[in-house]
């Protein structure tokens, strides 16, 4: 027992690795770009993407406004976003990962727990291990690597998030509640800004504050789940393990723009560009997926999400278009409110391997055929896909695309 509480959960030493890569995007475009550190920088179109530590110094956060990190920062560098660069470096990422521990968990393209419990006779204690993947990371990479070393998944993360930039820390069993409870509340997973202000109207601000409160006041707080759950965290209780192979629980992308954008016509062939990004990476990686969600931010930037879950898994560019065309549209005429729009995002959720194509019988009465693979017509978008597919795989993604996509194209995509 430690205060009178149940102690943490968990035994033997601390072996699980949370790595993560620093500023990813904004280091990764600085890699191609080496004249440029030291500088501030952010990647971004209308909004920030990443940023430097040299930018977040003068206050400049992801999501901002460019025009409003620009004016804090005079000097700022802003380079456009190309994720076929990032998905690449990623990859190569992971692939030192797995040469150190076939336990890896992804938790995002530059984020992912790793178990070293069965490799320490090969690679020695965790600490170093976790010198030396930094170490290989960076040599192989150029890419920074923050690590952070702990007995439970969730304690990992927090120290991982207090040894960025570029560091690695390692909480010892015996002094996790030490490390903890000084923290301020919102280090538990689940407090937000809300829940964050209602702790503290009632004088709760670190994770210790709370974890010393009896367990029917927490609940009464934020509610019997949360309360729950963030007590056990609040004690360090967090038993799950790390899991191999898990895929990501989505596959999305986003595009911002750098002003208010009202005009349809340019809005569907972002959205296009969009759902192209996504059906190209579900298919890279074998997935297809049921749930489709769209996110639109409006120029005030109130942000809206709407979501709708389809019969069989797609992993075609067509179908994600028409679908998010659908939900956008739903959302624009209910909430828009002559507002113009700034951020479009589409990503795809219960995935699964990629099934076969089921084909349709010839029967009426089955709905629009550009929402359904197995459809004449879905059938034949799924051919001319692959074969883009192909063609870029050989000759580059720049050597083939849709005309829709074009510059000077401004009817409504015919996807």
């Amino acid at each position: 027992m430690v205060g009178g509480q149940a102690a943490p959960m968990g035994g033997g030493a601390a072996t699980i690795l949370h790595a993560d890569l620093d500023a990813f995007y904004a280091s990764v475009e600085l890699t191609r770009r080496p004249h440029l550190r030291g500088r501030p920088l952010v990647v971004g179109g209308g909004v920030v993407l990443a940023a430097t530590y040299e930018a977040r110094r003068f206050g400049i956060r992801s999501a901002m406004p460019i025009g409003e990190a620009r004016r804090r920062c005079a000097g700022l560098v802003v380079v456009p976003g190309e994720f076929a660069h990032y998905a690449e470096a990623s990859q190569r990422v992971f692939e030192v990962f797995r040469r150190f521990t076939p336990v890896v968990e992804p938790l995002s393209i530059d984020e992912a727990f790793l178990e070293t419990a069965g490799v320490v006779r090969l690679f020695g204690p965790p600490v170093e291990i976790a010198r030396r993947l930094r170490r290989t990371v960076r040599e192989e990479t150029g890419l920074p690597l923050s690590i952070g070393i702990a007995r439970t998944k969730f304690l990992a993360k927090v120290a991982g998030r207090r040894a960025k930039p570029d560091g690695v820390l390692a909480v010892a069993p015996d002094e996790e509640l030490a490390f903890l409870h000084p923290l301020p509340v919102e280090a538990l997973w689940g407090v937000g800004p809300a829940t964050e202000r209602r702790l503290a109207r009632f004088g709760i601000a670190t994770v210790g504050e709370l974890a010393a409160l009896p367990p029917q006041v927490v609940e009464d707080l934020v509610g019997p789940a949360l309360g729950m759950h963030l007590r056990a965290l609040a004690w360090n209780r967090d038993p799950r393990p790390v899991r191999m192979g898990r895929h990501a629980g989505s596959v999305g992308a986003q595009s911002t723009f750098g002003r208010d954008v009202r005009d349809p016509g340019r809005i569907r062939q972002a959205l296009l560009s969009v759902a192209e990004r996504v059906g190209g990476r579900l298919r890279r990686k074998g997935l297809a997926g049921r749930r489709v969600t769209v996110r639109v931010r409006f120029a005030d930037f109130v942000t809206v999400s709407h979501a709708v879950t389809l019969d069989a898994a797609t992993a075609s560019t067509s179908i994600v278009y028409r679908i998010a065309d659908e939900l956008v549209t739903q959302v624009t005429d209910r909430r828009s409110r002559g507002r113009g729009l700034r951020l479009l995002g589409v990503s795809v959720a219960l995935l699964e391997a990629a099934p076969p194509l089921q084909l349709e019988l010839a029967l009426t009465g089955l709905g629009d055929p550009r929402r359904r693979a197995g459809s004449e017509l879905g059938r034949r978008w799924a051919a001319a896909e692959a074969a883009a597919d192909l063609v870029g795989e050989r000759f580059g993604r720049g050597a083939i695309g849709r005309a829709a996509l074009l510059p000077t194209r401004s009817r409504h995509p015919g996807a």
